[in-house]
């Protein structure tokens, strides 16, 4: 059986900003588990959607297209991958982590080369 691709969607930042306004989230158990591990919290996430900045794109992941954005919350950054799910109407939360400096520079939204 051939598996369905989905496209990803015009506008992926406003995509996953609207989904998560809209509670459209599907929290991976993945993520759950980090979450707790990590010391975020999903109103951290939450809170920091204005912020939100797409800086790397996997339209070609596994499952579905998705996308790693920076955010900030009580001038706290964090990182976010999302998975977008334009089918179904939601982003899927795959994972979170406050990203380190030795890998990211400017302010965290630019990977330094290796």
């Amino acid at each position: 059986m051939k598996k369905e691709v989905q496209l990803p969607p015009d506008d992926p930042l406003n995509f996953i900003q609207s989904k998560v306004r809209d509670s459209k989230i599907y929290w991976t158990y993945h993520v759950n588990m980090r979450l707790s591990q990590r010391r975020i919290t999903k109103s951290m996430l939450i809170g920091g959607i204005d912020s939100f900045e797409l800086i790397e794109s996997y339209q070609s992941d596994k499952y579905l297209p998705s996308y790693l954005v920076w955010g900030s919350c009580n001038k706290v950054i964090f990182h976010v991958v999302f998975a977008v799910d334009l089918k179904m109407d939601n982003v899927r939360v795959v994972t979170a982590y406050f990203p380190d400096s030795v890998k990211w520079k400017n302010n965290f939204k630019l990977r330094k080369k290796t």
